[in-house]
């Protein structure tokens, strides 16, 4: 019996130069996107993604269509086999490909919506302002209890929830510094700060998600042909109108990325497929879910 999978596409920071090369100069239908793409945005994102340069790559609202392209590229070859996943989800920016995978989302309309949500989401908070932090082996709650302590009257929350003692907080950066080295003194986990270029997810962005909500009200959207989870709410996106709502409401809500997983195992998935660049969420799962084969994305496109 073939055994139930999950598909799942990464969000920002995974993009390097030269992805999707291979990919492109081997399939025509890879081609054709990478050229729908350069028509829908107006400019060559496919030089962009496999000359470079890095640091342009790194923009925000190139790295969302840069990412997603990607991501749709890599599927696209996967579908010509046997791949047949019963859940979709993806983190953050990954959840458009993930709609896009499941017909809810036109190719085209994706690329042009995530370009102007990178743009909003970048210009939403003045440089220096706002920051992100991973808190590495610290509790759930216990980041919770501290986001509240410290947000005093201004905005500091949980951004991503990824795995067992991998949470990202969010905020402003005063107070995302100042929780940083409270878990340092008091010894709970360890913490990273982030290089990114604004918090997101966080309350600060608020002005992005107004933004993106007048560029959703244009977008046709399908119901969905597989189940895509949303990470707002770590369930599967009921109706049309339940997707626009929870893309918007996405841009300031924590992404439920270890409820969405334990999710897809509870409803029988037993092995999980990163499509896309990089292997992060891979990672994610093997802390999440260790009894799921994690497949090999390399062994599959060769199959």
């Amino acid at each position: 019996m073939a055994r139930r999978l999950v598909c799942v596409f990464p969000g920002q920071g995974s993009q390097f130069v030269g992805m999707g090369q291979d990919l492109y100069e081997r399939d025509a239908d890879v081609r054709a996107l990478y050229h729908e793409a350069n028509e829908a945005l107006g400019y060559d994102l496919q030089r962009l993604c496999f000359e470079g340069p890095a640091e342009t790559l790194r923009f925000t609202q190139h790295t969302q269509p840069a990412i997603l392209v990607h991501s749709v590229a890599v599927w696209t070859v996967l579908r010509k086999g046997t791949c047949q996943p019963v859940l979709l989800a993806g983190h953050s920016l990954g959840e458009y490909a993930a709609l896009v995978a499941a017909g809810s989302l036109a190719f085209a309309d994706a690329v042009r919506l995530v370009h102007s949500r990178g743009r909003f989401m970048q210009d939403a908070v003045p440089p220096g302002q706002g920051s992100m932090a991973a808190m590495l082996g610290v509790e759930r709650q216990t980041v919770e209890v501290l986001c509240a302590e410290f947000a005093g009257a201004g905005v500091l929350q949980p951004a991503n929830y990824n795995a067992p003692g991998q949470i990202v907080i969010a905020g402003e950066t005063a107070r995302v510094r100042a929780m940083v080295q409270a878990v340092k003194e008091r010894k709970l986990g360890r913490t990273v700060l982030l290089n990114v270029s604004a918090p997101f997810h966080c309350a600060m962005l608020q002005p992005a998600a107004e933004q993106l909500a007048t560029v959703l009200e244009k977008v046709v959207v399908h119901p969905c042909a597989i189940p895509v989870i949303a990470n707002v709410t770590a369930q599967p996106h009921s109706s049309p109108h339940n997707i626009t709502t929870l893309l918007m409401a996405q841009v300031c809500a924590p992404v439920q990325w270890e409820d969405s997983m334990r999710y897809a195992v509870a409803q029988g998935c037993e092995s999980f497929l990163e499509v896309g660049p990089g292997t992060v969420l891979a990672g994610m799962m093997k802390r999440i879910a260790p009894q799921v084969d994690v497949l090999a994305l390399d062994d599959l496109l060769r199959a």
